[in-house]
């Protein structure tokens, strides 16, 4: 046995010749060990030459002596001969498992899953059961390989034989459900899990491997699949939490579906992850979804949200890749697509060999599909599956995105007010506040986002000073009678509409005295819009049903309170709607001015016909709305009526026409609602960065502004292995020169010079005139050395412009000259 230990054949047969010698008979057990040493050596012939002598000196060999042979054929790859092992055994009338169990083991530790496989299925076709640890390994080792059915075979066995599978065989399975193509089926699994045992409730990996199968399915539209998916996660947040793959593919998924906003909230939450920028570029797998986060930055003008995200990459050492640049067909990329709207939208962003590609498609067989626009097939066909699919006609531009952000914040701040009323203002607000502030916030919506929309006066209507004023803001010629200035502003604008840019318009100048009070006003409606949130509709619910809320610091109950959370003027109006209604008879010239603040308040939310006295309905009235159709009206349920007899009815119908205050109250008493139920998604997953970014106002566009943004991001991508183009220099150049801001002219063109760029003589006459224009020679004479460093002629003209000194003035030579001087 000890020459076994050590695999020494010949040592183990000399010390059985011994035995012999000495007049001893070797019995099983020293065979055991002869056999050992060869099985362990792996020597397979010699194994069986001793089990042969054995067996024809007629002894039993031991059951150790058939678990040596079957774990030596199962390393090396024998399932043949390790099932005759397992025949041998029956015939000696052993007990197979064990043996099987190492055969099993062994074959799937040499490599040979296949033969694992079918030598396990054939002992359990015969009865035999593996244990927990060999289920386990064989599931998640051929989900590995991509094998569904013997993973599925082997867990039907499994539950046979009385063992349930748990939520990691089912996430075996959906890691191979989830790459094959068809979501449905990793769908149908996650609800078999979703209604199980508690011992197969999904998990966050679960969830992860869903998402994945929606997100990256090559057919049909999978949005609302993952929108309830996540759903369902956030609503199971107390036992299920995301970690980074879940944020990760949720990028990738919103992304790819131009969510672009949710898609910025879930990538804030990847970057408290290091390392994941690599993990999201993924090795430009499955479109690389960081380039396709950046092209969707770029397209939709978004260029704050573009730093942050290079950013990130610098931080975890991730390059730029050469598809995230390419972001349109003329050559612009991400360092300067978003400075002014585009017309055309890249479908690909790096080279591709078009001839080759025709060839693998079928192009010479005439097997090749025809392209087909996207949107008239089922499933649609895209000209480029390599490409970016969801790609919008023109880019929207940082400044166009400014201005939509005020807009939509301004929205926020009227509908905030419409549901709170004078609340919302904060203490010391009257009542009359309430329709100054609609005015202004209607203003502000107008004002910003449609200044665009003003039509030209047209040109037959234009006095000569009109006409002058026209074509000298577009720097063209102003001389010429009426006739001839007419004929210029109409070609000029011709010529505008052909290349799809907006017309000139005079600007607005109004100068209007500011209301401090207003502001006040305004600015504490902010401050409760970033501060409410979920809290306001909690402190709503508890309000209504009369328990205990703050309010100014203090505890107090409904009867308490000194006014209605409701807006009183949208209070008023409703009650005075309702005497309209039982009254026809009632003076209606008392309500026309209220109907204006109604009429502009609609006209500011786009025409919504949402009732004012009416708030937006809480998550638990909208699960009890959405059962039936009513037929219920609110005739028929008045608000005079009492809880006793709503309580007799049990059909929910009784809910249409009721009064917010009646419906959380019956809420409460029936016990269908509760506090705790009242979260949203940031506070179920921790987000603390969003209260603080709610709390901020949009930002207001600025050339200046820009400008610093499109330097940053030169910086950054040149940091992260990138290359702008030429034409990036040029554009954030001219946004330099539009600003203007000599400093940056400096740094854009060192950079340009860096980057081995060389722009024509009238660009750089044209800068450096300008830097002389407004005082900056320093910036001039640091150009031009620039220039002369680089090797690029200057013309002497520039030179002169540059190097004439100012004339002196002798006030100002009497002040440089010394006393003595001067007396003398």
């Amino acid at each position: 046995m000890q020459c076994a230990r050590n695999g020494d054949a010949r040592g183990a047969r000399a010390a059985m010749d011994d035995m012999v010698v000495a007049g001893l008979r070797p019995g099983p057990r020293s065979f055991h060990g002869l056999i050992v040493a060869h099985t362990l050596a792996g020597d397979e012939h010699g194994a069986m030459q001793s089990l042969r002598k054995e067996v024809s000196l007629g002894f039993r060999p031991l059951e150790e002596t058939f678990i040596a042979f079957a774990r030596l054929f199962g390393l090396k790859g024998y399932s043949l001969r390790g099932e005759e092992i397992l025949a041998a055994m029956e015939k000696f009338k052993f007990d197979i498992h064990r043996t099987w169990l190492v055969l099993v083991e062994a074959l799937y530790k040499a490599g040979h899953l296949q033969k694992a496989n079918e030598v396990f299925l054939k002992g359990a076709e015969g009865g035999l059961r593996g244990t927990d640890k060999l289920y386990d390994l064989l599931i998640e080792e051929n989900c590995k390989a991509g094998d569904h059915s013997n993973a599925l075979t082997i867990a039907r066995e499994m539950e046979s034989h009385g063992r349930m599978a748990t939520t990691f065989h089912f996430n075996c399975l959906l890691s191979v459900q989830a790459t094959c193509g068809i979501p449905e089926i990793a769908a149908s699994t996650f609800e078999n899990m979703q209604y199980g045992e508690d011992s197969m409730k999904p998990d966050t990996e679960t969830y992860n491997w869903v998402i994945q199968a929606h997100t990256r399915a090559s057919s049909g539209d999978r949005f609302q699949e993952v929108i309830d998916l996540l759903g369902c996660m956030v609503e199971d947040y107390q036992r299920v939490q995301p970690n980074a793959k879940t944020y990760r593919l949720l990028v990738e998924y919103f992304t790819k579906y131009c969510a672009i906003n949710e898609a910025m909230r879930h990538f804030r939450a990847l970057k408290h992850y290091p390392g994941e920028m690599k993990v999201l570029q993924n090795d430009g797998k499955n479109g690389d979804p960081l380039s396709l986060y950046l092209r969707a930055l770029c397209r939709e003008g978004r260029a704050v949200e573009l730093l942050e995200a290079l950013e990130a990459m610098a931080k975890d050492n991730q390059p730029i890749t050469p598809r995230a640049m390419i972001v349109n067909r003329k050559g612009r990329t991400l360092v300067s697509s978003w400075i002014e709207p585009l017309q055309q939208e890249a479908e690909l962003g790096f080279d591709v060999d078009y001839i080759a590609r025709y060839i693998a498609e079928g192009g010479l067989t005439g097997e090749r599909r025809r392209w087909v626009p996207r949107g008239g097939t089922s499933p649609p066909i895209d000209p480029d599956c390599e490409g970016f699919f969801y790609s919008y006609p023109i880019e929207a531009s940082y400044k166009q995105r400014c201005f939509e952000n005020w807009k939509a914040f301004n929205i926020k701040l009227l509908k905030k007010l419409r549901n709170e009323g004078v609340h919302a203002l904060g203490a010391g607000a009257k009542v009359s506040d309430v329709a100054r502030v609609i005015v202004k916030l209607k203003k502000n919506i107008v004002s910003d986002a449609d200044l665009n929309a003003r039509k030209p006066k047209a040109a037959s209507k234009m006095l000569v000073t009109e006409l002058k004023e026209e074509l000298k803001a577009q720097d063209l010629p102003t001389d010429g009678n009426r006739q001839v200035l007419y004929q210029r502003v109409q070609k000029q604008r011709r010529i505008k509409r052909s290349r799809g840019q907006r017309l000139w318009v005079p600007p607005i100048q109004e100068e209007e005295e500011v209301d401090d009070e207003l502001e006040e006003l305004i600015l504490q409606l902010q401050a409760n819009h970033a501060n409410d949130h979920t809290e306001f509709w909690r402190k709503r619910f508890l309000y209504f049903t009369g328990e205990l809320v703050e309010e100014d610091g203090q505890q107090v109950q409904l009867g308490e309170c000194t006014g209605p959370i409701l807006s009183d003027v949208n209070h008023e109006k409703a009650t005075e709607a309702n005497q309209r209604t039982e009254d026809e008879n009632t003076d209606e010239d008392e309500d026309e001015d209220e109907d204006e603040v109604d009429e502009d308040e609609e006209e500011a939310l786009d025409g919504g016909d949402a009732e004012p006295s009416e708030p937006p309905r809480l998550l638990g009235l909208q699960l009890l709305n959405d059962g039936e159709t009513p037929t219920v009206t609110p005739k028929q349920a008045p608000p005079n009526k009492t809880m006793e007899i709503v309580q007799e009815k049990t059909d929910e119908e009784w809910y249409i026409g009721w009064p917010v205050e009646e419906k959380f109250k019956l809420l409460k008493s029936q016990r269908r609602f509760d506090v705790s139920e009242m979260y949203t998604i940031e506070d179920a997953w921790g987000w603390t960065w969003e209260k603080e970014r709610r709390a901020k106002v949009p930002e207001t566009w600025t050339q200046e502004k820009e400008v610093d943004i499109a330097m940053k991001i030169m910086e950054k991508v040149i940091e992260l292995g990138g290359t702008p183009t030429i034409g990036d220099c040029a554009m954030v150049l001219r946004a330099a020169i539009r600003a203007p801001l000599p400093p940056a002219m400096v740094s854009i063109l060192r950079t340009a010079h860096v980057l081995g760029y060389v722009f024509g003589s009238p660009l750089y006459d044209e800068v450096i005139t300008l830097c002389v224009d407004l005082g900056e020679r320093d910036a001039a004479i640091a150009i031009v050395a620039d220039l002369e460093a680089a090797g690029i002629n200057v013309p002497d003209e520039t030179l002169d412009n540059v190097l004439r000194e100012k004339p002196i003035d002798e006030s100002d030579m009497q002040q440089n000259i010394p006393t003595d001087e001067v007396q003398a």
